[in-house]
């Protein structure tokens, strides 16, 4: 099946590794040309020669802290300045520090929103003026799972995500016109270095090892197993291209059924 996105210009922040590189590659392999930023520059060229490598693609890169609103500005200004605009926009950031609510201080607060929130608001505000310009544009905001079913010791992230999709949702509605969809992708637990160190945040404090953590979410997810990160991709990809034409404003979960209501 042929996506459409052949060509096209598409951002992915925090793509060194995990679920953005996987998001990227996913991307590269359907022919998008790639602007990667991550905060580490040597993962990130390391992952862009890769991704280069396999695919043929063209990968722009710069080392970006998204939760610093000038470096979010500053990533989609040089894509577009590189390529001569922006057409898929994917928002993706690590997850803030788990912990319960007496234990997060003011500053935890304000980094959670920063960098789980505002640094998607940032970027999105600087993608938008090329894709109403063209009248054709994709933003993909990375959330969790956490938006439609809070997760225990998740307290920063459950907050802070759950504000992006009402953003998302009125942002997709302001720019239907424009032919420029939003929607979000909200994942459960996958095969991550960032997985892994939060199973062994968790284990600490419930004084348990983080095999037992895993094997815990595991058994909370109906097909009884994590997600590989391609898997999380795939959907993205999917999302980017001309075969999602109509829709928008939506947050789609790749969860492997965790999430038990309705809707």
């Amino acid at each position: 099946m042929d996506l459409g996105i052949k060509g096209r210009v598409a951002l992915v922040s925090g793509a060194s590794k995990g679920l953005g590189r996987a998001i990227a590659l996913g991307l590269a392999r359907e022919g998008a040309w790639l602007g990667l930023c991550a905060r580490g520059r040597e993962d990130l060229e390391a992952t862009a020669a890769a991704i280069a490598r396999e695919t043929g693609t063209m990968v722009w890169t710069r080392p970006t802290d998204v939760s610093i609103p000038d470096e979010a500005r500053a990533f989609v200004r040089g894509a577009a300045v590189h390529y001569g605009t922006v057409d898929i926009l994917v928002t993706n950031a690590g997850c803030p520090p788990s912990g319960s609510f007496l234990e997060l201080t003011d500053g935890d607060w304000h980094t959670a929103v920063r960098l789980n929130f505002l640094s998607a608001v940032w970027m999105a505000r600087e993608a938008v003026a090329y894709m109403r310009k063209q009248r054709w544009g994709r933003i993909i905001n990375m959330t969790s799972a956490a938006v439609k079913q809070p997760i225990e010791g998740l307290m920063l992230s459950n907050a802070a995500r759950a504000g992006l999709v009402g953003f998302a949702k009125t942002l997709a509605n302001e720019l239907a016109e424009d032919n420029v969809l939003v929607n979000n992708v909200c994942p459960s637990y996958s095969f991550t270095e960032r997985v892994e160190k939060l199973s062994k945040e968790l284990a600490a404090k419930w004084k348990v090892t983080p095999e037992d953590v895993i094997r815990g979410w595991e058994a909370e997810t109906p097909l009884g197993r994590l997600a590989r990160p391609e898997e999380i991709a795939n959907a993205v990809v999917f999302l980017a291209s001309e075969r999602a034409s109509y829709i928008t404003g939506t947050s789609i979960a790749v969860d492997g059924g965790f999430h038990r209501g309705l809707l």
